[in-house]
């Protein structure tokens, strides 16, 4: 290894160790120790080396189940260092901010945004947009931060619980700067399940003559949660992308958990489940990718109602997680395909 890429490494290492949910790498490990008899020691170790030799994230090493696969197999999954790399060169620090702030999105993306949004100064200066969240025929309103990751720092009110000056106070008292109308999702999807809004994430990559590739589509779905994400305990299904139609069991990204063949909770079948208006879904994604196409590589999160499929975010950093466990597969070569197509700079 040189010596750039070794100080590199470790400065990853240095930052998953700093950002680390410490229990939850407890519990890993402890499940690791069952599963292979090795001590707390060797898989300390393993990891470790893992995060040097594979370029993954110190956690990855027991979502992808590396304390089970050879050297050879573990060489194929994208990890966290080798996917921070590969957004920089996909999705530049410049072009990004529309991508990573709610607010630019919705401008920069408006022609596929259905439901109603509006930011904080429109609620203080009580124009149109503001007016058109406030009033909306849901009676709920999503309050959030712009920058906001992975749903967290969400909250869903009651529109007749407010007053216009109410919900600006309650909003900075949040640190929220983003009020959008609550969106009802189609009822297939409300069929599955009703505790959150399930959306579709899209992968999509430009290739080297700037044509639209998909990289592959995930149904997230959400477990007695308000939000879909496999961060937030929830599940993950690999959708066909010429049918629409699930193609495996729901995955949890908790590796103590086993997958599922039906909904624990609504008891619906997973596999054959058919995610509806998919030509839609797909023909939408591919026209936003060519849209602003200076990202070149990007997951959007599609939300389904039944006016039809509309873009609730797009992210450069989008999960190698989600795109992987579903089909149990290391998909890294899709990667270093399009990274080689890449001009020199």
């Amino acid at each position: 290894m040189k010596m750039k890429d070794l100080l590199r490494r470790t400065k990853y290492l240095a930052y998953y160790f700093k950002k680390m949910d410490w229990p939850k790498f407890r519990k890993f490990v402890k499940y690791a120790k069952k599963e292979t008899g090795w001590s707390s020691f060797r898989l300390y170790r393993d990891s470790i080396a893992c995060v040097y030799k594979y370029n993954i994230g110190w956690i990855d090493y027991f979502i992808f189940r590396f304390f089970e696969k050879s050297s050879s197999e573990r060489d194929l999954w994208v990890g966290t260092g080798f996917k921070y790399e590969s957004d920089l060169l996909m999705n530049s620090k410049s072009t990004r901010h529309l991508l990573e702030n709610k607010i630019h999105f919705y401008e920069a993306y408006d022609r596929f945004v259905i439901h109603a949004t509006c930011t904080l100064d429109d609620l203080q200066s009580d124009n149109a947009r503001a007016q058109k969240v406030l009033s909306n025929s849901t009676g709920k309103i999503v309050i959030k931060d712009a920058l906001g990751q992975c749903g967290w720092d969400v909250e869903v009110v009651k529109a007749a619980e407010y007053t216009r000056e109410s919900l600006i106070k309650h909003m900075k008292s949040k640190g929220f700067n983003l009020a959008e109308e609550f969106i009802i999702q189609h009822p297939e999807l409300a069929r599955l399940s009703d505790s959150g809004v399930n959306t579709i994430r899209i992968i999509s990559q430009l290739n080297k003559d700037d044509e639209v590739e998909i990289l592959g589509a995930r149904l997230r779905i959400s477990v007695n949660c308000h939000v879909d994400n496999l961060a937030s305990g929830n599940i993950a299904a690999a959708v066909d992308l010429k049918t629409g139609l699930v193609s495996g069991p729901g995955v949890y990204s908790d590796i103590t958990k086993s997958n599922v063949s039906a909904h624990p909770v609504s008891g619906i079948t997973l596999e054959g489940f058919q995610i509806p208006m998919w030509e839609d879904c797909l023909n939408m994604v591919k026209q936003a990718a060519l849209h602003r196409p200076e990202n070149r590589s990007i997951g959007w999160d599609v939300v389904l109602t039944e006016k039809g499929p509309e873009l609730l975010e797009g992210n450069h950093n989008w999960c190698k997680i989600l795109w992987q466990l579903p089909i149990n597969q290391g998909l890294k070569s899709v990667l270093e395909r399009h990274l080689s197509e890449l001009p020199a700079k």
